[in-house]
């Protein structure tokens, strides 16, 4: 008899764990269902300041031009050459995209216009410039 009540008592201090994994399976799902809306275009920028600016929704496309006119996409740097092909694989994953460009108020009206191209030669026509708010 006293092996069945040690039995019986080993039993009842095991800990079951199932709901503990369904909270952080959950959990896990939505940091990574979270994250993949977090875009940015890979550097950070010193935007111009624009009373008139207005927030832009379906932003799919970011570019970056830093001070030092060098072209971000996808957390990489990449050549003035390359963004048409960019633009233009990133707006077939997502065809009501827009592109948003961020560039430096460093930065050479040239290189962001050489985007600007770019992004029109990819078939895309929603482009902003993205500006600070005042």
């Amino acid at each position: 008899m006293r092996r069945n009540n040690q039995a019986a008592a080993e039993d009842e201090a095991q800990i079951d764990l199932t709901p503990m994994l369904d909270v952080v399976f959950i959990m896990l799902i939505f940091f990574i269902v979270t994250a993949s809306f977090i875009k940015e275009a890979g550097v950070e920028v010193n935007r111009p300041e624009a009373s008139t600016s207005n927030p832009v929704e379906n932003v799919n496309i970011l570019v970056a031009v830093n001070a030092n006119n060098e072209i971000w996409m996808d957390n990489r740097r990449i050549d003035v050459r390359a963004v048409r092909a960019n633009i233009e694989r990133l707006h077939a994953e997502n065809p009501k995209g827009a592109v948003v460009i961020q560039a430096d108020n460093k930065s050479n009206t040239e290189t962001v216009a050489a985007v600007l191209d770019a992004a029109r030669e990819a078939g895309v026509y929603d482009v902003s410039l993205a500006t600070e708010d005042k």
